[in-house]
């Protein structure tokens, strides 16, 4: 006798929303293959717990934005459309940053021209942790080699829409170091993925809390999950637009450019703490600033962070 399974993704919640600035749904999707854009919308696989949740965002008109989750659970169908609604940052209301910004010397071109411009956020701050160990000192390009790689490997599938999502907590905190080497992560940043996730996945850091900086100190003891690390996750993860993490190349030649004062020569890089002394003026948007004042620049880490 056959015995027919229950369908994983039987119960369907939507949500239809008006977003509180000027918004766009993304056309970039990221080279890591997480998010798939087809026919017009957003797709994405995303998990409560154990239960897989499948999530379809619509842009059906300038004003209105409309979420469609299905999955097994109400509730991890509910909880998955505020994730993605956190991603997008569709609820943000960027009105003050405007206003108080347009006319700046230095990211008002920027703002004035795309004033949608968000952050690509990530549903799950874990994956945001994961993907920027990755992008550690590296190419973009390259670093999204790897995790797509590492996604292949570790991550988990929705066979009937071909979505995949990225490794858990408890997948990666299992996972030998050798094992993430062979994906094409250094043995430095195998062994720190490896011990954050197992503080996540054991309960010791609660990246969804809202004490963010509790879970950072934490992490910043594990060698290798230094100040840009903490704040790419938190930027990109936890919806902190005040972390910019000034460590970047692309922030380090900004500044660097910046100050110099001889035409056409070559521009030293700057420190960080010359990046954050740049940023500090747009506090509390630091974060959201830095992806303006790229874009205005033209320097390159605005096509990786900004959608």
């Amino acid at each position: 006798m056959t015995v027919a399974r229950p369908d994983p993704y039987a119960i369907a919640v939507g949500a239809d929303v008006r977003p509180r600035w000027v918004f766009r749904l993304p056309r970039a999707t990221g080279l890591d293959g997480l998010c798939r854009r087809r026919g017009g919308a957003l797709w994405r696989l995303l998990h409560h717990g154990a239960t897989p949740v499948v999530v379809c965002v619509r842009q059906p008109a300038a004003d209105r934005v409309h979420l469609l989750a299905r999955s097994a659970s109400h509730e991890a169908a509910e909880w998955a459309i505020a994730r993605m609604r956190a991603a997008l940052g569709v609820d943000q209301d960027l009105r003050p940053f405007y206003e108080r910004f347009h006319g700046d010397p230095l990211i008002g071109p920027a703002l004035r021209a795309r004033p949608w411009l968000r952050v690509a956020g990530r549903p799950d701050p874990f994956e945001a942790l994961m993907l920027a160990v990755c992008e550690q000192l590296i190419e973009y390009e390259r670093a999204a080699a790897v995790e797509r790689r590492l996604i292949a490997m570790l991550g988990r599938r929705c066979q009937s829409t071909g979505l995949a999502d990225s490794p858990s907590a408890a997948e990666i905190a299992c996972q030998p170091p050798a094992r993430l080497q062979a994906l094409g992560l250094s043995q430095g940043r195998a062994v720190a993925l490896i011990a954050a996730a197992r503080e996540v996945a054991e309960g010791r850091v609660d990246l969804f809390d809202a004490d963010h900086e509790r879970g950072w100190r934490r992490l910043s003891r594990i060698r290798g999950i230094g100040p840009w690390t903490l704040a790419t996750m938190a930027l990109t993860g936890q919806g902190r637009l005040d972390q910019i993490p000034a460590g970047d190349l692309g922030y380090l030649k900004l500044a660097g450019r910046l100050r110099s004062r001889t035409p056409g020569a070559p521009a030293p890089r700057a420190t960080p703490e010359e990046v954050q002394r740049l940023f500090s003026p747009y506090a509390p948007w630091a974060g959201l600033a830095g992806l303006h004042a790229l874009r205005a620049s033209a320097l390159p880490l605005g096509l990786r962070l900004a959608a």
